[in-house]
Formats: C-alpha cells, structure tokens, sequence
C-alpha cells in the first residue's frame, strides 16, 4: 500500500467508519487511474444543442455537454438554475424538447417507458437526501434497486450487494437499519446502491451537502476511487466550492438558462491528507 492511500485510510479510521474491505480494495487503486487514459476513454454523454423544459417553462437551452468514461465533471450554479433539471434528463425523468442526447449509449431523443430501467441500470445516483428507505436493512435497499432494474437471480445479487458494501467500506452493516447509521455511513450505503449495476455513469446531485466538511471530504475522495476502480465517469451537482478546488475535475457553471464552461480551478492531489 503506497503511503498516500495509507494516510487516507487513517483518515477514514479517525471517523470510526468500518472500513476492513474497503482498505484492501483501495490499496489495489494506483494513483496512475487518477489520470485520463485517452486511449480507452468512451462517451457516456453527447448533448448538443439540447433544450430543457419544465412545466412548459425554458430552464435551459443551447446545452452542449460532452463526458467521457473516466472523468470527473462537475455542476454549479445556484439554487433552481438547472442544475438538478440537467441531471434528471440524463436518468429518463425528463425528456430533451429540442437537440439531441445520448447517454450510456440510450438515444434521449427515443427514448421509451420501457427503456427507462435499462437506462438506468446503465446509471447509479447519489442524493443529497440519501432517499433511502427507512423500513427496510441497508442490504434490502440495494436488492430493491437490484429488482426494479431487472435483476432475478438471488446468487448473483447477494454476491453483488456484498461487493459494494465492501467497497464503501459497510459490508458488516448489511443487516443494519438506515436509521442506525451516521450521515456519512448512510451516504456511504447511497454510493453502494448507485454501484449496483455497474454504471457507466455516476450522477451526484449535491452528495455532501447533508454532511460535516470533514465527512464530505471523505465521501468525495470515496466517490473518487470507486468511480475509478469500476471505470464510471461521475457527473455531480454541488455547491460546495472547497470539493471543487480540491478535487481534478471540468468545471460546468448553470447560469441565466444556459450551460458555460468555466477554467480549471486550482487542484490537489485527491489523497493529499486533509486532517491533522
């Protein structure tokens, strides 16, 4: 284990987060996967010219939004500029009224009702609310996803849940109750359910905006390295301006109805230690 990844697990460990799996998991992530290898890279979003609309209401228009596998891209902007609506037409709960758009492969512009699952298997999301279900056991929760997107055969799925779980760090809270879980480690478990199906794509739609500076710098260096271990690209709605500058990343700003690319910010090395 190199040095770096040692820190950030010590780091993990200061928070008391149950992370036996997940250190022998991350310790197999080199520090090289943190850069683009624009020889395997894949288009897992195309929009171009595209149109957004609500309630018969312009919320965006003349989007051209382009991600590759592997990239870390992120979203700004204030509270009801677009940002969530942007989201929502790449996971099938909007429709494009004008352009075109693909998305893991799905054309948004033909897309039907019965596509929407199989899309969204090629898809994981992060809430910010975590939307967890409260009645049912963390493992439940994914199995619920796991069936709802097609998902029958009950081997396969233990053995699935499972793998998540260990890479988040939880596999020995399979049994546990949302309700019996921190902020961070109820995120954690909305992280594992976006990884159920090996996505494609990770949409993150203010995934730390719930928790402590200190906890949300753990959740997006988690997010990080287990996008890279299942070569997912991750698309994330923030506010939080300190996971910007610290984390690689393409910088999108939603603003006045319109989609602007802004300039690299100031970056660090996402195992850098942040805590004394």
């Amino acid at each position: 284990m190199s040095g770096r990844v040692a820190r950030l697990i010590k780091s993990f460990k200061r928070r008391n987060v149950e992370i036996i799996s997940f250190t022998i998991r991350l310790a197999t992530i080199s520090l090289s996967n943190f850069t683009r290898n624009s020889g395997n890279m894949e288009q897992v979003i195309q929009i171009h010219n595209g149109q957004i609309e609500q309630l018969n209401h312009i919320v965006l228009q003349d989007v051209n939004l382009e991600v590759n596998s592997d990239e870390l891209v992120f979203l700004i902007g204030k509270t009801g500029s677009g940002k969530s609506s942007l989201l929502k037409i790449l996971y099938g709960e909007l429709t494009l009224s004008k352009g075109t758009g693909k998305v893991a492969g799905f054309d948004l512009s033909k897309l039907s009702k019965k596509q929407i699952p199989q899309l969204r298997r090629k898809i994981g999301v992060v809430f910010q609310d975590f939307q967890l279900l409260m009645d049912r056991s963390v493992e439940e929760n994914l199995f619920f996803v796991m069936r709802a997107t097609g998902w029958t055969d009950k081997k396969e799925m233990q053995l699935r849940v499972k793998t998540v779980l260990s890479m988040v760090g939880l596999e020995q809270k399979a049994k546990s109750q949302p309700h019996q879980l921190s902020g961070g480690e109820q995120q954690r478990v909305s992280i594992a359910r976006a990884l159920v199906n090996r996505p494609k794509l990770i949409l993150a739609d203010e995934p730390t905006g719930n928790l402590d500076p200190e906890t949300s710098a753990e959740i997006m260096q988690l997010i990080i390295a287990v996008s890279k271990e299942e070569k997912a690209a991750v698309l994330m709605a923030t506010h939080d301006m300190s996971m910007i500058e610290k984390f690689p990343g393409r910088v999108f700003k939603v603003e006045d109805g319109l989609l602007k690319t802004l300039e690299s910010l100031n970056r660090f090395d996402p195992f850098q230690p942040m805590f004394d």
